[in-house]
């Protein structure tokens, strides 16, 4: 059976790396140390990529290519919706799938061996973030991290919480739930589309502050725009004021190199199976040490009395290990490559789409154009055409996946495109190539 096992490990040297995910799939016995080798020779390929390219600065070419084919994409399809789901890369597939085999063949291990790793993921974690690992709470995902915060929190009535215009429902609803159950005031920050710079979004929420507020309660990546909120500036005047901040990042982790102690924000939510290719079903929040005796545990039982850190917040019963384990697994992957490489690599895809989209008559941007203000998440729309003619043809035509995204009632609507690492300046000119018909062809 080893040499089975091998003789698959040595097929990879010939044969597609989509010809071994076959016969994973179908069953074939693996055992970790060959999962593990297999990880380390992704990991290995990568190391010497960082030192042949060491001085690129996120151009097309060999780097990106050879990173593209670690990551499980179906043959032809274009994805440039991870905004909503990501495609998971190869080793954290690995450690997925070992993880289930574990738990199902050897039950022992899931009271034994995974509540170590699980606590090696939140180190991995903390240290991804740039906080402790006391102020890491693995949670299913960000709206329930949100509501963590909207429920755990003591406001009182008439106390008020502020939200901008362009909350994602996971962002609004729990706030929502508070002020039905106990009176809390909501109030609406109007953001532009886009905002035309930092101090717009500052004086937009100072502006609104009376003496009742608490919170403030925000997108940092805006799911509708792609805006990325200052939450740096926006901390800094919040806490002037004696007032919480809870950053609804669900695009962050994956697209940003995040620092929490540079942001300041209170809390942190954030979904890693959007950018980051963890799977779904994990998410992540950050919870500041200096605030966590301001929160209540939401779901309790064991423990939520005796922790005196943020896995007080945790103690949620028996949870899905092999999640949380490739969740440990995605973020080793970005650290291979590096989290400012990602940026930069996000950020220059952006802006050369958006560079590229300004030239077709009729585009109103919606995401700003300034890179301290925008990341891997495009909007806009084009006047007299219909965003899901585009969104349906591009996916007939060239297997593109996007979406329409916003309202027509509030003046959001449109499409919108995310470009993650795995994409290149070809796939975004097919976009663009397809755009262009469309708004040739329009009525």
């Amino acid at each position: 059976m080893e040499k089975h096992k091998l003789s698959i490990i040595n097929s990879l040297e010939t044969n597609s790396r989509r010809d071994f995910i076959k016969y994973l799939l179908v069953g074939t016995a693996l055992s970790s140390s060959v999962l593990n080798r297999l990880n380390a020779s992704v990991y290995q390929e990568i190391i010497s990529l960082n030192k042949k390219f060491i001085k690129e600065e996120s151009p097309d070419g060999v780097y990106w290519d050879e990173l593209r084919t670690h990551y499980m994409l179906e043959d032809g399809i274009i994805m440039m919706n991870n905004g909503t789901v990501g495609p998971m890369p190869e080793p954290v597939f690995n450690t997925l799938i070992d993880s289930v085999k574990r738990q199902c063949a050897n039950p022992y291990d899931v009271y034994k061996y995974f509540p170590k790793k699980w606590e090696e993921v939140r180190v991995k974690i903390a240290k991804f973030i740039n906080a402790s690992p006391d102020e890491v709470v693995i949670t299913h995902n960000t709206t329930e991290g949100i509501n963590f915060i909207a429920n755990g929190l003591d406001l009182a009535e008439g106390d008020e919480v502020l939200l901008s215009n362009m909350e994602h429902p996971g962002g609004t609803h729990p706030w929502n739930l508070k002020k039905a159950r106990y009176g809390i005031g909501i109030k609406q920050v109007m953001f532009g589309l886009p905002p035309k710079n930092v101090e717009e979004i500052i004086k937009s929420f100072e502006s609104a502050i009376t003496p009742r507020t608490k919170v403030i309660s925000v997108s940092h990546i805006v799911y509708i725009s792609g805006l990325i909120t200052p939450l740096k500036e926006l901390s800094q005047m919040a806490h002037e004021k004696g007032i919480l901040v809870l950053a609804d990042s669900a695009h962050g982790i994956g697209m940003l190199d995040l620092d929490m102690k540079e942001l300041g924000v209170d809390f942190f939510a954030t979904s890693p199976y959007k950018w980051l290719g963890a799977p779904t079903g994990v998410g992540v929040l950050y919870v500041k040490k200096d605030v966590q005796d301001k929160l209540w545990p939401t779901i309790a039982t064991r423990g939520w009395e005796t922790y005196n850190d943020s896995r007080k917040f945790e103690t949620l019963g028996r949870r899905s290990n092999p999640l949380t384990i490739a969740l440990g697994e995605a973020v080793d992957f970005h650290n291979v490559i590096g989290k400012d490489r990602v940026e930069r690599r996000i950020k220059t895809l952006a802006g050369y789409f958006k560079n590229e989209l300004k030239k077709i008559p009729g585009v109103i941007l919606h995401t700003s154009e300034n890179p301290y203000l925008s990341g891997g998440l495009t909007s806009f729309s084009i006047r007299g055409v219909e965003p899901e003619k585009i969104v349906n043809y591009v996916r007939e035509k060239h297997n593109i996946v996007i979406r329409t995204i916003g309202s027509k009632e509030r003046g959001t609507y449109g499409i919108r495109v995310s470009t993650n690492i795995y994409l290149s300046m070809k796939h975004i000119d097919l976009l663009l190539e397809g755009i262009n018909h469309v708004v040739s062809h329009r009525a």
